[in-house]
C-alpha cells in the first residue's frame, strides 16, 4: 500500500458485510482492525439503538463522528458505521489516513440481509425507508470511495479477494 494509507476503510450500507470483510481483511493484511459501531458502544455504555432510543438519530451522528475523530486507525482496517460518510470533518480524517473502500451492495441484497431494520440502531430520519437511505448514502458512499467494490452476486471470499486485488 501507499504511504498515503497505512489504513484500509470500509464504508457502506448497514448489512454490506464490513465488519465481516473487515476482520478478514485485517487477517490476510496483518493489521490490526476496528469497527466503529463497537467504539460507539463501549464509549457511550450503550447499544446503537439504545442510544436513538434515549435521544435521536442525529446525536447518535454526533457521537459518530468524535468517534472517527479520535479513534486510533493508523495500521488498521476500520468498519464504518454506515452514516459515517455524514461527517464531512469524520471523512476529510480517514480519506487522508487511509484508502476508502465502498462495498457495494444492491438494494434487493440489503432488503434479504436486515430483516431488524427498526430495532438494528441505523442512524436515520423517523420513518425513513430501507430504499430511502440507500438511496441518499449511495451518492456520498460514492462521494468519499477511492475504491469501489461490487458485492453483487458474490460470496464473501470473492469479496475478499476482489478487495485485495484493488488495493494500491
Amino acid at each position: 500500500m501507499n504511504s498515503k494509507a497505512n489504513s484500509v476503510v470500509l464504508i457502506g450500507m448497514p448489512g454490506a458485510g464490513k465488519s465481516t470483510l473487515g476482520i478478514l481483511l485485517a487477517k490476510e493484511l496483518g493489521m490490526g482492525f476496528v469497527d466503529t459501531d463497537v467504539a460507539i458502544q463501549v464509549r457511550e455504555g450503550q447499544t446503537l439503538q439504545e442510544i436513538l432510543d434515549a435521544s435521536d438519530y442525529l446525536n447518535l451522528r454526533a457521537i459518530e463522528e468524535q468517534v472517527l475523530l479520535t479513534e486510533q486507525i493508523a495500521e488498521k482496517v476500520v468498519a464504518t458505521g454506515g452514516s459515517a460518510v455524514y461527517s464531512d470533518a469524520g471523512m476529510a480524517r480517514l480519506r487522508e489516513n487511509a484508502t476508502l473502500i465502498f462495498l457495494d451492495v444492491p438494494l434487493r441484497e440489503l432488503e434479504k440481509r436486515i430483516s431488524n431494520f427498526n430495532s438494528r440502531g441505523i442512524a436515520r430520519k423517523p420513518d425513513q425507508s430501507l430504499e430511502s437511505l440507500y438511496k441518499e448514502r449511495c451518492k456520498l458512499y460514492r462521494k468519499y470511495a477511492d475504491i469501489t467494490v461490487d458485492c453483487d452476486q458474490q460470496l464473501l471470499e470473492q469479496t475478499l479477494q476482489s478487495t485485495l486485488q484493488q488495493l494500491p
